[in-house]
């Protein structure tokens, strides 16, 4: 029997996507499923609503247990899946928007990179290093399958500071041609199963690299619809970033237009009107989210009848083809082992992987054209000192971190942005180690 232990199960909509579909898999429907959160509210809510979809899509056969005792919930786990948020809404995310916004720095997500996705990370690596000792003596041979942002450097910090076999999983990579045919309009005119196409780089900044339509390059064709949409609208900023530097990026346009320095500037506010950059965007999803779920909770948790269709995330997938051996292909956050051999070794890069009995192996990929793999090394940058930050606890990696970063530093003073990082910590100091 497989057991998968769901670590931040609160999250209740994400483990209904995820464990429904470990229900709907042939080879996992008979699994022991271990729910662990911090809000007890939150977890009996998901395993009412998990034990409805049992019944009612696998016939009962997966068996459903809340744990109050972490280490507990992770024992003699095959499969791990993060999806925990340290500091929550309320007030970590406000105080990663709010302390910036005094130093005139604006965000859109604040979850990846910049100032709010290095304090995302000092907050979250230090509880997945517990956990992570936790797995390494109760289930060592488990796959930690990592849901949770900032990616890159929860990933990379997890597989350079302990011992857990790892995988970084997002699905910016499997929507982004869909995307991209729907911002152009040709979504309804296309059948997608005609094209072929490549995607690597590195996780919310991974590129389209080609794509074909019967072995014919379809980018021409892309480019010119783009080039006609002169107006306003949801994919400006990535079809900016095509323009300049002639590819697609995976992930939305709200989180590239804090990843670069180009696009939220103080000295040219209009450029968030001309390429439709919503400021402050996941504080409103954030409140939108909370408030959508007091109404859902009739709906999902106390409904009997609730059943279950397979989403698109990647972890029934890996977990059927490692426990069956029938392969399947995936976009894996993994460490850079020669798999683009232009950025650093060891960062954390998105590529294709094979995954079966063996495990997660990453793809070869060789050389990103080169201003590709620049503009990735600016992110990348910030990502490796975050991770020497956590590992470390010195406090000068912090401020290095952001003064890489290259949305902060085409904004602020080094004397700023070193301002700014004390009070982030002090604001933060409940959910960080004492740094020094």
């Amino acid at each position: 029997m497989t057991k998968i232990s769901f670590i931040g199960a609160g999250s209740t909509i994400f483990a209904k996507n995820v464990l429904g579909d470990a229900m709907l898999t042939p080879s996992l429907q008979d699994s022991e499923i271990a729910l662990y959160d911090i809000d007890e509210v939150r977890l009996k809510e998901s395993e009412l609503m998990l034990k409805t979809i049992n019944k009612n899509s696998n016939a009962g056969r997966a068996t459903i247990q809340i744990y109050a005792d972490r280490k507990e919930a992770l024992r003699d786990s095959d499969f791990v899946i993060n999806a925990i948020q340290v500091g929550g809404y309320e007030p970590s995310t406000v105080i990663d928007f709010e302390i910036p916004k005094k130093y005139g720095l604006k965000q859109t997500i604040a979850d990846t990179t910049g100032i709010g996705g290095i304090f995302r990370g000092l907050r979250t690596l230090p509880v997945m290093f517990e956990f992570a000792k936790e797995i390494e003596e109760v289930c060592p041979n488990a796959w930690l399958l990592n849901y949770t942002n900032p990616m890159c450097i929860l990933t990379m910090g997890m597989l350079k500071a302990t011992k857990v076999k790892t995988v970084g999983l997002c699905h910016s990579v499997q929507v982004c041609v869909p995307e991209l045919f729907k911002h152009l309009g040709i979504d309804k005119e296309y059948d997608l199963d005609d094209f072929q196409w490549k995607i690597a780089g590195i996780n919310h900044m991974a590129w389209l690299l080609e794509i074909t339509k019967e072995g014919k390059d379809f980018y021409p064709e892309i480019k010119r619809l783009a080039s006609l949409k002169t107006e306003p609208h949801d994919d400006a900023v990535r079809f900016e970033l095509m323009k300049h530097f002639g590819y697609y990026v995976t992930e939305s346009s709200e989180h590239n237009a804090e990843y670069h320095p180009y696009f939220i500037k103080k000295n040219y506010p209009e450029l968030i009107d001309t390429l439709n950059i919503p400021i402050d965007e996941y504080l409103r999803r954030c409140v939108k989210q909370i408030e959508d779920w007091e109404k859902q909770r009739a709906d999902i948790v106390h409904n009997g009848s609730l059943e279950h269709t397979r989403s698109r995330e990647y972890a029934s997938y890996i977990m059927d083809a490692i426990t069956t051996g029938n392969p399947t292909v995936i976009a894996g956050n993994v460490l850079n082992k020669g798999l683009i051999t232009n950025l650093p070794e060891d960062s954390c890069v998105e590529v294709p992987c094979l995954v079966d009995k063996n495990g997660v192996q990453p793809a070869y990929v060789g050389h990103l054209p080169t201003q590709l793999a620049a503009l990735n090394r600016t992110n990348i940058n910030v990502q490796e000192l975050t991770v020497e930050a956590a590992m470390t606890l010195k406090k000068d990696k912090i401020y290095q971190a952001a003064l890489l970063d290259p949305h902060t530093n085409s904004e602020l003073s080094i004397d700023e942005i070193k301002a700014m990082v004390d009070e982030l910590i002090e604001a933060h100091r409940d959910y960080l180690p004492e740094y020094h």
